[in-house]
């Protein structure tokens, strides 16, 4: 038996996306956005409202970064989602946050947070899709594994639960993606 509830945004797992910006004077903001996704080979896809000032920081500067939080970031990732850009001027410093800026892109890599997606600004569509190109990955040294790569069991990512709105760890592999469907061919 199925019980029905209606129409939800329940995804699961949806990421902790926390998007940094830089201001018109080139003061760092971070947001905290869970409606963010892979669009293509070398894109981004966030759903943002334009009263964000993070959304008005990437029209102006046609740029930004998309971090993950981690295990160990759950209050300061949870802070700048719940604190707004236009009221509170310094949320990065508040949160405990540091930045470095991208060589890449005009936008600021929060150090804390040890994997980021540094992206230009392709377009935003008129219900206010912000499509991005990723030009680099970058992730602190910290969270590589043996294989010189980001190492999920040293970053310690965490989901967001869109119906209890809790953030929840991610657990152990459960398999291998691409091969162990070949069981059944």
């Amino acid at each position: 038996m199925r019980k029905d509830f209606g129409v939800k945004t329940w995804i699961y797992p949806q990421p902790v996306l926390i998007i940094g910006t830089y201001d018109e004077n080139g003061k760092a903001n971070a947001m905290n956005a869970a409606w963010g996704a892979i669009y293509d080979d070398d894109q981004v896809v966030l759903c943002l409202s334009k009263d964000h000032k993070t959304t008005r920081n990437i029209r102006l500067n046609k740029a930004f970064t998309v971090s993950f939080a981690t295990e160990s970031t759950v209050v300061p990732c949870d802070y700048v989602g719940i604190v707004s850009g236009n009221k509170t001027e310094d949320k990065v410093e508040k949160a405990g946050f540091t930045v470095t800026r991208s060589t890449r892109v005009n936008a600021p890599i929060i150090n804390e947070l040890p994997l980021a997606m540094e992206c230009e600004l392709i377009r935003i569509d008129g219900d206010e899709h912000i499509i991005g190109r990723i030009v680099n990955v970058s992730a602190d040294e910290s969270v590589l594994g043996d294989d010189g790569k980001p190492d999920y069991n040293l970053i310690h990512p965490i989901t967001y639960d869109p119906i209890h709105f809790d953030y929840v760890a991610l657990g152990k592999k459960v398999g291998s993606a691409f091969s162990d469907g070949k069981k059944l061919k």
